[in-house]
């Protein structure tokens, strides 16, 4: 795996409930899977000093992103049974309530499926260089602080 090509996992905006589906779908002829885990980081409408959240605008260092995302990427397919992996992230606006990050995993069996996911998604979180400016409902905004 460690002379895959570095793939861009950035979308433009939201990220559909079609294209998730679009997904899952394609993986039905690989019948050696035995198991499917999904993550779905969804814009809270936080509130925040009085003001709620309305949007994210995401941005990122883009190559050095999908070459982290590419790291977490090798580091999982190194230490999970896993069949596929498929990470996308959104840059631009996603409204509270949309879809900003999917990740899918496929395996042989379940219960890899459950730790690897775990595994990439707090990877993601902790060393990925995306960033979030949160989008107030009177437009004002902040950059978002991750806990």
């Amino acid at each position: 795996m460690a002379d895959k090509k570095i793939k861009n996992v950035f979308r433009q905006g939201a990220i559909s409930s079609e294209f998730i589906g679009d997904s899952i779908a394609k993986h039905q002829t690989k019948t050696s899977i035995g198991a499917h885990n999904i993550f779905l980081g969804q814009v809270r409408a936080d509130v925040i000093d009085d003001k709620t959240v309305s949007a994210i605008e995401y941005t990122a260092y883009e190559d050095m992103a999908n070459a982290k995302f590419h790291e977490i990427r090798e580091a999982a397919f190194e230490k999970f049974e896993l069949t596929c992996m498929h990470i996308y992230h959104s840059l631009g606006t996603v409204k509270a309530g949309e879809i900003c990050l999917f990740v899918f995993v496929s395996s042989p069996r379940r219960k890899v499926v459950f730790k690897a996911l775990e595994f990439i998604v707090e990877a993601i979180k902790a060393d990925v260089p995306v960033f979030g400016k949160e989008i107030f409902e009177d437009e004002s905004h902040q950059w978002k602080v991750n806990h």
